[in-house]
């Protein structure tokens, strides 16, 4: 449960209609079993301890009997478990009876939650729950309520909710109650028969409300030992995070396990509820279970590249989104200042290649020719043939205005006038080719009568990586919110549908290597690798989407990069590099303090104005602490 992650279970057991004693046993071996894979928190099917299908024997005293001498079997039999349970039964309570579930923590109840909203055919034998405050149970009071708030004791966002799968249809459902109550967690137990259409839909309505409110969601169905007469159940498992489906359990699944089992993050539905400010409204009454502390083993999969879809259908709408989004944004820059081009620095290398795609589109998209970009190419001390050839051919291949000016008598003369020795090749030695060409570009928009766009990414904002007020500055940024790793698969994108010559280059440009290409080529090869110096961008994007996006403690995103990068990058690899990576993020705030303006394209951007404020001397001692 260490950084909130906490194992939870949906769990079908095999039952018998009506044989309670036996569904009880049932019950508590499968709840011996989800404790024994280290989860704290189970769900059960609704009416599991009688069976859902039976009918008009909810009326009989002694099937009413069982059920509650089931209910306090299943507690004695798991008093042992560090396990918090919801199972189903009938309960009957001064002249009615309910539909309830029982939540059960360390061989007590402690408490039920009624089903409120009932169909036709459940009003022949239950009353819809009313908030009744507590109600007897052999010796003992225990609350009775849907106004109940199940807290642990040792992990504070761990607050557990219950509804009924009846409930998910409903415009009113007890969870959104619950979500502003303060609930991260909704365990769900449903008895829904199955149809041709129906598993989908519920996958629908559980995914969909887990997103909506921000939490996680538990659906437990019933499963095929409630088959009879005309109704056929199937045993439909969900759990959903946020929208995200984590597990799915039904009977067509080959070797299908009673058990579903998987890691719920508690504290990321926590930090994101924060940004909203919705939650936490109402006041239900607070019911503690659990015990301290406890490491969790994680089983789900965190991807390597939070910013890129893994399945390809979706990749690719997302790279035509972002494109097409960064394009709009361009236009409407463009017709705004009424610029008579668009002037692109391009090196041959990732970023300026898609900034200057964007920059085509986005002229044909107000109906102009591609030959009122220019592209300008800048070689100096640091240009290999290969990206300065491959700068010609892309712009050639575009159709843009094409212009070389070679940089490197005026970098010279600088140095001469301000002392520093061409042999030095420090920061001041690359600054000086980056200031330069900066303000040739915005020379030759002043001339052209354009304006520059910008090529710098999320990534290196991130990092600072970038030479401020050189290619720091433009007067509009199109990559600023597009992360390295999915900017290689946007221009590989745009080259799958280009024409043989163009998408040739394009490819090429994405397999050169990352460098900004200021220190002199070694056997004419580039010498200056940016991923050499800070660290993999496959990683600083990583860091980026959990510590910034997410909002986690660098510990927590150290320990899933060495679940996503295991046998990739060792655990004092990914130290070190998230060291560089805060170290860097915090003190170069202040070039993100005074970045243009850029078309915010997806969930994380790091404009000053509007999704990251941040102080330019704010302190990273707290975020570096135990990376060592």
């Amino acid at each position: 449960m260490k950084d909130g992650f906490v194992k939870v279970a949906c769990c079908v057991p095999s039952i018998v209609v009506a044989d309670a004693a036996h569904n009880a046993a049932q019950t508590a071996e499968l709840a011996v079993q989800a404790a024994a894979a280290g989860a704290k928190l189970a769900v059960f099917p609704e009416l599991g301890l009688t069976g859902a299908t039976c009918a008009d024997l909810f009326l009989q005293q002694r099937l009413l009997d069982a059920a509650k001498d089931a209910l306090l079997s299943v507690a004695a039999a798991t008093a042992q478990l560090d396990l918090l349970l919801f199972v189903g039964l009938p309960f009957a309570w001064q002249g009615r009876i309910y539909d309830v579930a029982a939540a059960i923590y360390g061989g007590s109840v402690l408490a039920l939650v009624p089903k409120t909203m009932l169909s036709a055919e459940e009003m022949r034998h239950f009353a819809s729950g009313e908030d009744l405050g507590e109600v007897r149970l052999g010796d003992r009071a225990v609350p009775f309520g849907t106004d109940l708030l199940f807290t642990h004791t040792a992990l504070a966002e761990l607050r557990v909710g219950c509804e009924f799968g009846g409930d998910l249809a409903s415009p009113f459902a007890p969870s959104a109650d619950a979500a502003i109550a303060g609930v991260t967690v909704i365990a769900c137990l449903g008895a829904d028969a199955e149809v041709v259409g129906a598993a989908a839909r519920r996958k629908l309505l559980v995914s969909a409300q887990s997103a909506r409110l921000t939490c996680a969601y538990l659906y437990c169905g019933a499963g095929d030992g409630e088959s009879t007469q005309d109704a056929v159940f199937t045993g439909h498992a969900l759990i959903c995070e946020t929208g995200a489906v984590l597990a799915e359990r039904n009977e067509a699944q080959k070797d299908v396990s009673p058990l579903l089992l998987t890691e719920i993050d508690a504290q990321k539905i926590e930090i994101d509820r924060r940004r909203s400010g919705v939650f936490g409204g109402e006041t239900y009454r607070a019911v503690p279970f659990g015990a301290g502390l406890s490491e969790t083993e994680l089983t789900r999969t965190f991807a390597r590249l939070p910013f890129v879809p893994q399945d390809k259908a979706a990749l690719r709408e997302r790279c035509e989104t972002i494109f097409r989004l960064q394009a709009l944004g361009l236009k409407k820059r463009i017709a705004h200042t009424r610029a008579k081009t668009a002037i692109v620095g391009v090196s041959g290398g990732l970023d300026s290649t898609l900034a200057l795609l964007v920059s085509v589109r986005a002229m044909a998209l107000l109906g102009r020719p591609a030959s009122d970009v220019v592209a300008v190419t800048m070689p100096c001390f640091g240009t290999t043939s290969r990206t300065r050839s491959n700068a010609e051919r892309l712009a050639e291949q575009l159709g843009c205005t094409f212009k070389t000016v070679d940089i490197s008598a005026a970098v010279r003369q600088h140095f001469a006038d301000i002392g520093h020795a061409e042999t030095n090749t420090d920061t001041t030695y690359e600054n000086a080719q980056a200031r330069e060409r900066t303000q040739v570009l915005m020379d030759l928009a002043g001339d052209l009568g354009g304006f520059v766009v910008g090529t710098g990414d999320l990534s290196e904002l991130a990092l600072g990586w970038a030479t401020y007020n050189g290619d720091h500055m433009s007067m509009y940024g199109v990559n600023a919110s597009v992360p390295k790793t999915l900017m290689r698969h946007i221009v590989s994108h745009i080259a799958d549908g280009a024409q043989a010559p163009l998408a040739a280059v394009l490819r090429d440009i994405v397999a050169t290597p990352v460098s900004p290409e200021l220190l002199p080529p070694k056997d004419g090869e580039i010498a200056q690798k940016t991923e050499a110096i800070v660290g993999p961008y496959e990683l600083h994007d990583f860091f980026l989407y959990y510590l910034v996006r997410r909002g986690f403690a660098p510990e927590k995103v150290r320990r899933l990069a060495n679940c996503a990068f295991a046998g990739v990058y060792d655990d004092a690899t990914v130290a070190a590099w998230l060291q560089t990576f805060c170290r860097r993020f915090f003190s170069q705030q202040f070039k993100r303090s005074c970045v243009p303006d850029g078309p915010a394209v997806g969930t994380l951007t790091l404009s000053p104005r509007s999704d990251w404020r941040m102080p330019s001397d704010a302190a990273a001692a707290a975020w570096l602490d135990n990376l060592s």
